[in-house]
């Protein structure tokens, strides 16, 4: 595969671009960058710029637009695709789709060479049911705004961290969470921002609430429908980075140590990870064995029906070649994970126990990137 390279990013469900300085794809950009360089490869690198939460059509749209405004007339296409940024990714390609665009969907998709899903709800996730509610709407809010907030200074304030253990305790009996407070905390956070990345923030929000048809399409149910009318395209590659975090419980409670930010956000990934693992058994998406094979080796065992990263089961992640298995949670395989560095370069977004680090980041994306470029590592991706 010589020549140019143009690497597409795509963000997730409520993923961003950018806010301010924060940046949502900004550790895995350096990493491809120097990767491409370091193997004498040209490499062009774009983020596409999708609706936070609209319709996959409507998100798919904007991949669409953005290769082709900047594909330019030679190279290879990859589109990569994080948590939902995936499922854009595999409807632009597919074979006969119509989306609501101008742009020639077969000029863009005939240039396409690699699709590669990391972290994506191929087959759903329980969590889109509950976030479709009124007061999970509330609570995907602040949790947005929580990752930005963490993302920006590192840490929660104390005086929100004292109320959140209480918050969260009940979340998945859908009893016991305070919407008011919900809305008190969530003032208090953006009221730490300067004004500029305030309004920045606000700007996210309002587009969020325009358009939210994204969260009923990333149900189970919904997404049944999707691979149903969704086909893979002949001549690409598509291949999956799949990630299973640490089961809540004593001991990631442990490691989450004394700190009571660090706790109290233990705490609110035990219930997400609660709701996330509502896969009933006789749903378990089935796997090819190669996928199968991979998942052993990585895991030592086939991951269970409940097995998630916090947000996406983890069956529900491979499509196509499984490229790499982590230990991760969700927002951990695009760099936001906690860092030991002195400063450190990572944030963490969540308290999970998963024990993924930059070693096991850089692992993950050499792995993705000899994938592009047909440069295997040499060894399986754990």
């Amino acid at each position: 595969m010589r020549g140019r390279h143009h690497i597409y990013l795509v963000p997730g469900f409520f993923g961003f671009t950018n806010l301010g300085e924060i940046k949502y794809f900004a550790h895995v950009i350096d990493f491809l960058e120097t990767r491409s360089r370091a193997l004498g490869l040209r490499a062009e690198i774009h983020v596409v710029r999708t609706h936070p939460t609209a319709s996959l059509p409507q998100r798919a749209v904007r991949v669409l637009e953005t290769i082709g405004e900047t594909m330019g007339r030679e190279g290879a296409v990859h589109v990569i695709g994080h948590s939902s940024g995936g499922l854009d990714a595999r409807l632009l390609v597919a074979p006969g789709v119509s989306l609501p665009s101008d742009a020639s969907v077969e000029r863009v998709a005939r240039r396409v060479a690699t699709v590669i899903t990391v972290a994506t709800p191929n087959r759903g996730t329980p969590l889109a049911s509950f976030f479709a509610s009124l007061l999970g709407q509330r609570l995907l809010r602040f949790l947005s705004l929580w990752t930005v907030y963490v993302l920006r200074f590192g840490r929660l304030p104390i005086s929100v961290v004292a109320k959140l253990g209480a918050l969260f305790a009940r979340l998945d009996d859908h009893v016991g969470l305070n919407s008011a407070l919900l809305d008190q905390l969530f003032g208090q956070l953006l009221a730490d921002f300067s004004p500029a990345r305030r309004g920045a923030v606000e700007t996210f929000f309002a587009e969020v609430s325009k358009d939210q048809a994204l969260l009923p399409q990333l149900t189970p149910e919904g997404m049944d429908v999707f691979d149903a009318a969704t086909r893979d395209r002949p001549g690409v590659r598509y291949g999956s980075v799949v990630t299973r975090a640490r089961p809540p419980g004593v001991r990631s409670t442990l490691a989450a140590g004394l700190d009571p930010s660090a706790q109290a956000s233990h705490a609110v990934y035990q219930a997400l990870y609660r709701l996330a693992s509502r896969t009933p058994q006789v749903r378990a998406p089935a796997l090819a064995p190669a996928q199968a094979r991979r998942l052993r080796r990585a895991y030592g065992t086939l991951p269970g029906a409940g097995a998630n990263d916090g947000i996406v089961p983890t069956r529900s992640q491979p499509w196509g070649d499984v490229i790499h298995a982590a230990q991760a949670d969700h927002l951990d395989v695009i760099g936001h994970f906690h860092d030991k560095g002195k400063p450190p370069r990572h944030a963490d977004w969540l308290t999970t126990g998963s024990g993924f680090d930059a070693e096991r980041f850089e692992a993950l994306w050499a792995d993705v990137a000899g994938y592009v470029y047909g440069r295997p590592r040499g060894r399986p991706g754990q």
